[in-house]
This record gives C-alpha cells, structure tokens and sequence, in this order.
C-alpha cells in the first residue's frame, strides 16, 4: 500500500519528524488495513519511509524508517539493540524504548529490576504487540511483563484501555532500586508505575537536604522526599492528592528505614496556601506536578498554574531556601518555564538564583527533529528576599 503526501509538504517530515496528518495526504493507492503497514512517498514519487496507518486518528501515519525494509520481528529486535546501545547502561532500571525519540512511535517500555511495563498507546504498535513481546522476553528474560496501556490516547486510535500481565505475572507493587533506595512501581499507579524521568534531577538535592526540614509536594510515591532523607534530611512531609500514592510512600519509608517523616493527603496549591497562613516554613521545597496541558488550547491556564504553585513554594520557604521545580509539560518551553519562575520571583519579592538546570536523563532521549520528545524541565533554584 502506498501514501503520497502533497506537493507543498512541511520540512517537518522531511527533516526526520514521523508524523504524517491527514491533511499533508494527497493520496493513497489500495486499501491498507487500519494499523498496517504502508509505503511513504513524496508528490515526485521518491521514498521517504514505512510506517503505520490509522484511519482514526488525524496522525494519519507514523514513520517507523526511512529505509526500504521489513517491519517485522527483526525490526523490533534491531530498535531494542539501537535504543539499548543507545543507553549504554548497566543500571537495573530503566527506560528502554521511548517512543518517537528511539524510532517506535507509541510505545513505552520501562524495566524495573526483572520486570517489564510496557505501554502502547497506537493501533499500529498493537498490530506489533506480539513481535514486540518475543523481543522483550528474548532480550531481557523477565520475571513478568505488565501492561499498561490505559492512556486517554488510545481511545482516540480506536483502541480500548487494557491494564494486566501479559507475560507470566508478578506483584501488584513491582520492587526496584534506584539511588541506594528500595521503591515500589506501582502497577495500578500512574503511567508504568514510577518515574524514572528524575533520578539525575534528585541528585542535585545532596548537598542541600542534611539536616533540613523538607517538602515533597505532588510526591506520588516520594521520589524526592526518599532522596531528601538518604541526603541526610532532619524531617520530610510528603503531600499528595492521592491515598494510594501516600500509602506507598509509607511503605516504601519503612522498606528504607526512614521514620522522620509525615504524610499529608490533600490539594497541594491548598496545602501550601494553609502552610503559609500558619506560617509553616521549610528549608527545601520540591514540587514536581503532574502535566497540567495536553493540548495548546489549555496552555494559559498552565502557565497561570505553574506561576500559582511556584508562588506559593517561594512564600513557605525560608530565606535562602531550596526550591527544586519541575515541569512535564511539553507544550510549555525552557523559556517559558524559566519567565514563571521569574515573575513568581517577583511577585513574592525574591532572588531566584539558579544553582542547577535538569532535564530528561540519558534513557529518555530527545530529537531535536521531534519537539514533542521534550518534555522535562527541572531547576533547582536559592530563593532569598529581597528585603529581610
């Protein structure tokens, strides 16, 4: 089957971007199956790639190469072995593919010690699945493999959300270690069940957490909190809006014998209010919220959202305090992120004095042909008054 896209194409795709919309096809010869396989051509007829179709989605197709080959078992295996020289890594977890950035768009593939969580969120990856999982099982003989493909973005490929073992089982709460830490990747959690996108970041809060008295907010299952505490921390308070993610932190804290610490479920934009009303003060402050757009058409109420927390961690901090701050989402820029940061500064009559830049670590690679591989933003900042 064959696709040709219009004269005028963007030199997005030429230039390496795997996305194809409906609108950048002027035609397409024979009837390919929904998810199959299809030959790329520009308006002069000259090759540009393989990829898969989607009739459901306005991605019409996503390029899997640019070569003249096979997609198939073999394939999968060559993109593993790429994404895993790639990684270079000796470490027990980790992500192994990602997506657009390792050449296998709409798929994740994350490994927690000897278990595999993969996430498929295209039709075409799911046409793929089985090929897939002989190279998981054949590359890296896992104790089980847990799926969890239950992203709204499947329902817009024509797929239903799925979330279970595939591949022998394994515990509900997979164990792992990570930085000298014992964490759970909890299964019913969110994404694949941890975060492996900070583990560089939280380094950067070593020599500023002994002895200190610290904040985790939006903690999930307590990255940087743990940290914060294996850094010497004299006490961390852990806020989430979830129950089930502070059950965790709990259990994770008595799996690594931490016992100067205390658990708060609740908003954290209302929290951090109160904590400032009650004056409530902490030395280190980390808040690490979840994507608060998805789509440009909610990107000033992200921004407002991002100025309004980082505000709020600024006012509760101590003079000269630590704020490490993050941001996920993509749509919002470096420049972007650094000007909230910035204007909250001001709004609060504080020096944001920038003492380390963070993004995505090695095993979440980023295209600069592909922006939308670009995600995190992190920035550990000392905050001081301006006026005492």
């Amino acid at each position: 089957m064959k696709v040709f896209l219009k004269k005028d194409i963007k030199n997005r795709i030429k230039n390496g971007h795997p996305w194809i919309y409906e609108n950048e096809i002027e035609r397409i010869e024979g009837i390919p199956e929904n998810g199959g396989i299809v030959d790329v051509f520009n308006h002069e007829k000259s090759f540009l790639g393989k990829g898969y179709i989607n009739f459901n989605s306005k991605i019409r197709v996503r390029i899997l190469t640019r070569k003249a080959e096979t997609i198939g078992k073999n394939f999968i295996k060559k993109r593993f072995l790429e994404a895993l020289e790639r990684r270079h890594t000796k470490e027990k977890s980790f992500r192994v593919i990602f997506s657009e950035a390792d050449n296998l768009s709409g798929l994740i593939v994350d490994k927690f010690q000897d278990y595999i969580v993969l996430e498929i969120n295209t039709l075409g990856i799911e046409k793929l699945k089985n090929h897939i999982l002989d190279v998981i099982i054949e590359l890296f003989n896992p104790k089980g493999i847990f799926e969890k493909s239950d992203s709204n973005s499947r329902e817009k490929e024509g797929l239903k959300k799925y979330s279970g073992w595939i591949y022998k089982s394994g515990p509900e709460l997979i164990p792992f270690e990570l930085n000298d830490l014992k964490f759970f990747a909890d299964t019913q959690g969110q994404k694949t069940g941890a975060f492996l996108d900070q583990r560089l970041n939280v380094k950067s809060l070593e020599r500023y957490s002994k002895d200190k008295v610290c904040l985790d907010a939006f903690c999930y299952t307590g990255n940087f909190g743990m940290h914060m505490l294996l850094y010497g921390a004299k006490y961390v308070t852990f806020l989430d809006y979830s129950q089930r993610a502070i059950d965790i932190v709990n259990l994770i804290a008595k799996e690594n014998g931490f016992k100067n610490y205390e658990t708060i479920v609740g908003n954290a934009f209302d929290i951090l209010k109160q904590f400032d009303k009650t004056s409530k003060y902490f030395d280190v402050v980390s808040i690490d919220p979840p994507s608060f757009a998805k789509k440009g058409s909610n990107k000033k109420s992200a921004l407002k959202g991002y100025k309004e927390i980082n505000l709020r961690a600024m006012r509760i901090l101590k003079n000269h305090g630590i704020l490490a701050t993050s941001s996920c989402t993509q749509i919002i820029s470096e420049e972007e992120f650094d000007n909230i940061i910035f204007s909250a500064g001001i709004d609060t009559s504080r020096i944001t004095r920038v003492m380390h830049r963070g993004a995505q670590p090695y095993d979440h690679p980023y295209v600069l042909n592909i922006l939308e591989t670009k995600y995190l933003k992190f920035r550990l900042l000392e905050i001081e008054k301006i006026k005492e």
